[in-house]
Parts: structure tokens; C-alpha cells; sequence
């Protein structure tokens, strides 16, 4: 079983930066795929960016450029470095990991494991 336990949620402005960090236990998540999503009130959970336990990294349209994902296998831990943040990004994330091969990493469904949720509110 792996628990998975999402940081570094909270109230920024418009244009400014965050950094989300998820702490996984129970398991090493080395051989893992972690990804992060995220879900607003009245929304689908949305991808958000995913890294490969190759270290290869894949990122949703609307963040590409401005968000970058990376992952510290030393401490079990995924880190989401958000850059120019939108108004319309106000949102739940959450970090999710699956250690199977060849799924489809952009859909929420394909992970077994996800955390609790780091709230992530930005004003204009």
C-alpha cells in the first residue's frame, strides 16, 4: 500500500509561483508512475502533468511551459513547480501514482493510489 500525503497548497496571486510537493510511504515509489490532477467545484478531475519512473515527464495543454514536474526518488517524493499562476487554476490538487506499465497516465481512473488533496487558490 502506498499513502501519499500532497504540501505546499495555498492563496497566491495572479502571475505568481507555487511548488506542490508529495510525500509518498508505505512503499518506494521508484519503479512508480506519479502524477498530479487537479478538480475545481462542478468539474472533472483534470490531468495535469505526469512523470514516468524513466523519469519522462508529459503535462496537460494548458499548463505546458509554465508548470514543470520532477521527482526525488531519495526522498519518495513528486514536486509540481507551478509558474504563472492562472485565476482559473483555483483548485483541489492532488498527486496520484500507479506502478503499472503502458496505461494511459492522463486519466485519472488508471491510478489506484492518490492523496488527500492540497488546496491551491489563486485571486486576480
Amino acid at each position: 500500500q502506498v499513502k501519499l500525503v500532497e504540501s505546499g497548497g495555498r492563496l497566491v496571486q495572479a502571475g505568481g509561483s507555487l511548488r506542490l510537493s508529495c510525500a509518498a510511504s508505505g512503499r518506494t515509489v521508484s519503479p512508480y508512475t506519479l502524477g498530479w490532477f487537479r478538480q475545481s467545484p462542478g468539474k472533472e478531475r483534470e490531468f495535469v502533468a505526469a512523470i514516468l519512473w524513466t523519469g519522462g515527464t508529459y503535462y496537460g495543454d494548458s499548463v505546458r511551459g509554465r508548470f514543470t514536474i520532477s521527482r526525488d526518488n531519495a526522498k519518495n517524493t513528486v514536486y509540481l513547480q507551478m509558474n504563472n499562476l492562472e485565476p482559473g487554476e483555483t483548485a483541489v490538487y492532488y498527486c496520484a501514482a500507479n506502478d503499472g506499465r503502458g496505461f494511459t497516465y492522463w486519466t485519472p481512473g488508471e491510478y489506484p493510489y492518490w492523496g488527500q488533496g492540497t488546496q491551491v487558490t489563486v485571486s486576480s
